[in-house]
């Protein structure tokens, strides 16, 4: 069954076609997926998305949206056919990601320390102390190898030049990977011999590198340490991802409530009695960690926790105050950041992003509300955004209220063409837009396993990808060539 709609858009002012060039013709690494889509019966792969649908539903891979009357729970939207990246594209992603995650830790560090960067002026420093995510509680705590980042997601998307650009970092505790792996896993089932026919990279060890990630973190002395994932619970909305990687490295998964601290020493409970914990993966933020040194009305987190972790008894990862980094105001300045610490220019640009704390940018952006996307800087999954292209009126003239209210807390960058990649939707091939998140590991070295997180703006036209928004996802090949 060829593909339906997924060369009609082709043009100068078109968005970058995943499968399709600009004449028209088949991208070499998409030709056998072509192929095979041109052999398949559309009731046949109909039956193999039921059966992928049927798979996510089984294993209970859901996500929660909050702010709806309606059921929250729902089953992860997931689409059948794959994203696919060139060995040679996906060499120049890592180094640029690797580039990335080594100078936002030595960012980190600094802040926390010296400040060198904000005493050269090369980042503000009321820009950094205005942040809500930066922790005065962290000025000179070390950290284990001085890694404050250990798992970071990094949103990518394709230019209409073919180039990828970062779109945002995600420092805090990054989501998402368990629907990669899940994604994987499901695709090997329905499209066995497409897959192994195609030269596929790995990514099935995610799980044993990011275990060996948590493990470089332990306090000295620790040789077999103790590793938990703190979860908020069964309410949070990726309580299943927190169960998921929990299982792939064979490490107990704890709540707040399973945890205690004695004399700056964390211990799990046990029906063997209390057991000492050196390294903990949370999955909440900053505020809740600790009701006596963050928010006192916190029934998530452990009592003295902090003290423990200033006092360099347990690890925690990612870092207190590693949120300060993922503000998007802060993000503007990473290219700057790149090369203060490196010497180097950035491998991975970011995109256009205008500041609205400087009069002149945000005058622009006022003056153009209609072409930009305008949003909050602490705010993720979509939320806290407009999009100038697909806003009413009414709408503009809110958000610009808001800025001009909080100008500290927005910024705004271009509506972008998120390129595209064919998708199966309602029976047929359409093309829908599409971005990437890879997951970087900071450990005794860097590790990204070899794809990510292709997520898919499902409905038509859209170019939000986010699952509360309404998104899906995808798998993505990295081939070996």
């Amino acid at each position: 069954m060829p593909p339906d709609t997924l060369n009609a858009t082709l043009s100068a002012e078109a968005p970058y076609d995943e499968m399709f060039g600009a004449d028209g013709q088949c991208r070499p690494q998409y030709q056998a997926l072509y192929k095979r889509l041109d052999e398949i019966p559309r009731e046949e792969l109909n039956r193999r998305q039921h059966a992928a649908d049927l798979s996510f539903l089984h294993q209970g891979i859901t996500f929660t949206v909050y702010g709806r009357d309606e059921g929250t729970e729902r089953i992860f939207p997931y689409d059948l056919l794959p994203r696919i990246i060139t060995g040679p594209e996906w060499e120049t992603l890592e180094r640029g990601l690797t580039q990335r995650i080594r100078a936002l830790n030595l960012f980190l560090k600094d802040i926390y320390h010296e400040g060198r960067i904000l005493k050269d002026g090369v980042v503000p420093a009321e820009l950094v102390y205005t942040c809500r995510h930066f922790r005065r509680e962290m000025r000179g705590v070390s950290v284990p190898r001085d890694i404050y980042i250990s798992v970071v997601g990094t949103d990518l998307i394709r230019l209409r030049d073919g180039r990828f650009v970062v779109l945002e970092d995600n420092l805090r505790v990054p989501s998402g990977v368990s629907y990669m792996l899940a994604n994987r896993q499901v695709m090997k089932r329905v499209f066995p011999r497409l897959f192994g026919n195609y030269g596929v990279r790995p990514i099935d060890h995610y799980g044993t590198a990011l275990l060996s990630t948590m493990r470089a973190l332990a306090p000295p002395g620790r040789p077999d340490p103790t590793i938990v994932l703190l979860t908020p619970g069964v309410y949070n909305s990726a309580y299943y991802e927190h169960a998921f990687l929990a299982r792939q490295m064979g490490i107990e998964l704890v709540e707040g409530r399973d945890l205690l601290v004695h004399d700056n020493v964390v211990y799990m409970r046990t029906t063997a009695g209390p057991r000492r914990v050196d390294v903990i993966y949370r999955r909440l933020d900053d505020d809740f960690l600790d009701p006596l040194a963050f928010r006192a009305d916190s029934a998530l987190g452990v009592a003295g926790l902090f003290n423990a972790y200033r006092a360099g008894n347990v690890a925690l990862a990612n870092a207190v105050g590693t949120g300060v980094a993922d503000d998007k105001a802060v993000y503007a300045y990473v290219p700057a950041i790149i090369r203060y610490y490196m010497g180097e220019e950035p491998v991975i640009d970011n995109v256009e992003t205008y500041l609205m704390t400087d009069g002149a940018q945000r005058r622009h952006v006022l003056d153009n509300l209609d072409k930009m996307v305008v949003k909050a800087v602490g705010e993720s999954g979509g939320y806290g955004m407009l999009i100038g292209t697909h806003s009413t009126a009414a709408e503009r003239e809110e958000f610009r209220r808001r800025i001009e209210s909080e100008p500290r807390n927005y910024i705004a960058q271009p509506v972008l063409a998120l390129s595209q990649a064919p998708c199966l939707i309602d029976g047929k091939v359409e093309a829908r837009h599409v971005d990437l998140r890879p997951y970087i590991l900071c450990g005794e070295q860097v590790t990204i396993v070899p794809g990510g997180l292709t997520r898919v703006a499902l409905r038509r036209g859209s170019l939000v990808v986010n699952s509360s928004q309404g998104g899906g996802s995808k798998d993505t090949w990295v081939l070996n060539e």
